[in-house]
C-alpha cells in the first residue's frame, strides 16, 4: 500500500475544508479505495454522551448506533485509544455488524481543540489484516485533516 500516494490525495481533496461530514466523506472514499484488506470503512459519530452513530461509509450495511459501553468502536471512543484486533472472535462484547468481519482496526478522530467527533472504523474479511504500519500512518493524518473541524 502507498501511503504517501494516499496521504497526498487525501490532503489536496480536503485542503481548507473545515466542516466535519465532508471531511469524514472524503477519507473514507480514499482509504476503502486503497486499502488492499478495507471491506467495510466508516465513521462512527458522536451524537450525545456515550453514543455513536453511523457517518459516511463505503460496504455493506453498518450498525447505525454504538453505545462507547460495546464493541470495539464502543472501546475505542471510551478510551481515546487506538484498537487493533486480529481476531473479531477474541474481542470480548465485539457487535457484529457484518458476520464475514474477521479483524478491525479503529481510530478515535479528534479535532483540533481535542473534541471526539468520533471513531473511524475500518473492518476486513481477513484475519489480522491490519498492523502497526496502518496505525502509524492514519494517526497523524487523521489529526492533520481534522485539526479544524467544525
Amino acid at each position: 500500500m502507498d501511503y504517501p500516494e494516499i496521504t497526498a490525495s487525501i490532503r489536496a481533496l480536503t485542503d481548507g475544508e473545515t466542516d466535519a461530514v465532508a471531511l469524514m466523506a472524503t477519507v473514507v472514499c480514499e482509504i476503502h479505495t486503497a486499502h488492499p484488506f478495507a471491506d467495510w470503512t466508516g465513521f462512527y459519530r458522536v451524537v450525545a454522551p456515550d453514543l455513536l452513530k453511523i457517518g459516511p461509509y463505503q460496504g455493506g450495511h453498518g450498525c447505525l448506533i454504538i453505545p462507547f459501553s460495546r464493541g470495539v468502536c464502543g472501546a475505542c471512543a471510551r478510551t481515546g485509544r487506538v484498537q487493533i484486533v486480529p481476531d473479531v472472535a477474541a474481542f470480548a462484547d465485539h457487535i457484529a455488524c457484518a458476520a464475514s468481519t474477521r479483524s478491525e482496526l479503529v481510530l478515535p478522530v479528534w479535532n483540533g481543540e481535542g473534541r471526539l467527533l468520533g471513531v473511524l472504523d475500518i473492518d476486513s474479511d481477513t484475519p489480522a489484516a491490519f498492523t502497526a504500519a496502518d496505525e502509524a500512518w492514519l494517526v497523524p493524518l487523521l489529526a492533520e485533516v481534522f485539526a479544524r473541524a467544525e
